[in-house]
């Protein structure tokens, strides 16, 4: 009897974070694959959604039931290190018009694949940060 309370709870927990996960990629986003790097050819890529912030890119899963986003990924200190075209096995899960750009943070290195029209959204919010400087002068002394 136990075991099937535990069993009816755990269903009923798993039930209602992928309830929670549909309603937050449902609010949308712009869909995206997203690996962190070091990785070795096509592997580590991940299907999901990305959401700009002011200051920070998130990243959801599509196959997760994390309550918050899977990566994040700071616009300060963001760096665009290279960018290309889909290779090798990599066209397994991309088309011809993906863009993969690699880009790394104060924390972490990443490669974002995303079509041309989401990367010159991308390359936009970049470009538009605000410099070091005006952050010091906005909020103070640093």
């Amino acid at each position: 009897m136990v075991l099937l309370i535990i069993l009816v709870l755990t269903l009923v927990f798993v039930a209602g974070a992928s309830t929670y996960r549909l309603v937050m990629l449902r609010r949308g986003g712009t869909a995206a694959l997203l690996r962190t790097l070091p990785a070795r050819g096509g592997q580590g890529w991940r299907h999901g959604l990305i959401r700009y912030d002011e200051d920070r890119l998130v990243f959801f899963k599509l196959t997760s039931l994390k309550f918050g986003p899977d990566s994040t990924v700071h616009r300060q200190g963001l760096e665009i290190v290279e960018r290309r075209a889909p290779q090798g096995d990599e066209f397994d899960i991309m088309t011809d018009d993906i863009v993969v750009v690699a880009v790394t943070d104060p924390q972490n290195s990443f490669e974002l694949a995303l079509d041309r029209g989401s990367m010159a959204a991308f390359l936009s919010w970049v470009e538009s940060r605000p410099s070091d400087r005006a952050r010091r002068t906005r909020g103070g002394p640093a």
